[in-house]
């Protein structure tokens, strides 16, 4: 699947919920009240439209790729700009590798091994839908279910960063499961 349209462009707008779930996700213990995933994933956008001409990869998971990389760029520079630190290539990594870690959880949720280059480009839109159903989640729901499943959290975990016993926790977990089944399978009725 090539990630240029027609006109040149990158698709990167298909891309904001994947990058607001990253960035979440890694701002989930750590500076969230200081920070804004949101802010963080336009800065990032922006930053890729500027550098569109650097891009030199040919497929949806080189641009996913990329993306991450600028993402793990921007966030470093904020969690810089918060303490006034000077530049840590060691954190920057950490963060990129965070990422593609959950991005591999991600893709294990959805599939096994890919293979083909076509079953990586449908690997690649499943992740993408994957994110954008975990936004309609209800906050509580999607939390747990992305702490449990993305970043691999015990349920006792989740009940004592959300001050709630594990057996809502698990009614969390279903609840938001269940949705994230239905969201999903009516994106694949509509495609």
């Amino acid at each position: 699947m090539e990630p240029t349209a027609p006109s040149g462009e990158l698709p990167l707008e298909r891309y904001r919920s994947y990058l607001l779930l990253l960035a979440r996700l890694h701002l989930a213990e750590r500076v969230r009240a200081k920070l804004d995933a949101s802010d963080m994933v336009q800065q990032t956008l922006l930053e890729a439209h500027r550098k569109r001409d650097q891009f030199r990869g040919m497929s949806e998971a080189e641009l996913a790729g990329w993306l991450r990389q600028l993402l793990a760029c921007e966030m470093a520079d904020a969690l810089r700009g918060l303490g006034r630190a000077k530049r840590n290539i060691q954190r920057e990594r950490a963060i990129e590798e965070m990422f593609a870690e959950v991005s591999s959880r991600m893709e294990a949720c959805l599939a096994a091994q890919q293979s083909s280059p076509s079953e990586r480009a449908i690997a690649n839109e499943q992740l993408l839908r994957l994110a954008e159903a975990l936004i309609q989640l209800p906050d509580d729901q999607r939390l747990a279910v992305e702490w449990k499943h993305l970043q691999g959290k015990t349920v006792a975990t989740i009940a004592a960063a959300m001050g709630k016993t594990e057996t809502a926790v698990g009614g969390l977990l279903r609840r938001g499961m269940m949705r994230l089944r239905e969201l999903l399978n009516q994106a694949s009725v509509e495609l």
